[in-house]
């Protein structure tokens, strides 16, 4: 049975506080050292932040620190990427090792409740975590820009490879049956799908602390693939939208207008998830908050405080 929302905030008021000072550490997670980092002390409950990828890092998140005067953020490079460890143990790199390794995580922080938020594949990881782990102590989920489907993906990923320039569809097209996708001309007709659905717009303010926090194009490959729009790693048959109703906890999904997460499939998978909101930021795509940092911070804000009735 779904839960009822005055019971959600009842559970903010009864909630013990989040007692981790603001600072950074490492905690052993299955496979080695994930580094994490609390920003923050603001009397809210606190906000667990999942990166994109898989192989990104936490840094960009670091857009969201303006809200710990609201409540702890929470961020954590996941293992094999940014600051954390970085073993060459392949079999490491599954949903199923990274939603363990957030359930270590987040028992090491002592996170009796919080609310979960994840980005692309970070949205992945954060449905996967609460569809298997259950919602007890997530006072809500955030799905920004979600993958939670591959095969529907790469379907969208193919409709807006069909609305751009034909000689540009063509070099992709015959670059990815030559397997020469290697090649300068394929990288820039690549390129020009990722202006328009990814990167589109300017930076409006600039992410820090990324020094020494780098990627790992290894896992995006591996469990991924070579492009935003060629899935050929182990998360090639990833799909939870069968189970998103099994999700009980207030849910928010974001994401932009020009997105590869496309604004209608969105609308979907909200409809899955009885009285789900959805937001859509105008004139971005997937680099949403980059782009439009506060109009993302107070659409988040507004929904956070909403659920804590506040």
């Amino acid at each position: 049975m779904r839960r009822a929302i005055p019971f959600a905030i009842l559970l903010f008021l009864t909630a013990p506080a989040f007692s981790q000072a603001p600072g950074q550490g490492f905690i052993p997670v299955p496979g080695g050292p994930v580094w994490y980092k609390v920003t923050g002390t603001g009397d809210g409950l606190p906000l667990l932040v999942l990166h994109g990828g898989p192989g990104g890092t936490s840094c960009g998140y670091t857009l969201l620190d303006k809200l710990g005067d609201q409540r702890p953020i929470i961020r954590y490079d996941q293992l094999g990427s940014g600051r954390s460890g970085r073993p060459d143990d392949v079999s490491l790199w599954t949903t199923e090792r990274f939603v363990e390794e957030l359930h270590v995580l987040r028992q090491a922080l002592e996170l009796e409740q919080f609310h979960l938020l994840g980005h692309s594949w970070g949205g992945a990881l954060a449905a996967a975590y609460v569809i298997e782990k259950g919602t007890d102590g997530i006072a809500s989920v955030i799905l920004s820009s979600p993958l939670l489907s591959t095969p529907q993906w790469i379907e969208d990923a193919n409709y807006l490879r069909s609305l751009m320039p034909a000689d540009i569809q063509a070099t992709l097209t015959t670059h990815e049956e030559a397997g020469t996708i290697d090649s300068d001309e394929y990288q820039a007709a690549s390129a020009e799908f990722y202006a328009r659905h990814v990167s589109y717009g300017e930076a409006q303010e600039q992410r820090t602390g990324c020094e020494g926090a780098p990627n790992n194009s290894f896992i995006y490959n591996f469990m991924w693939g070579p492009t935003e729009f060629r899935a050929t790693g182990n998360l090639v048959d990833f799909d939870v939208t069968n189970r998103l109703q099994e999700i009980d906890v207030p849910v928010l999904f974001m994401t932009g207008e020009f997105d590869e997460a496309r604004p209608t499939r969105v609308a979907g998978f909200q409809q899955k998830i009885p009285g789900a909101q959805m937001i859509i930021i105008k004139d971005v795509a997937h680099a949403s908050l980059s782009r439009a940092p506060e109009t993302y911070r107070q659409a988040l804000e507004k929904f956070l405080d909403w659920v804590e009735g506040t």
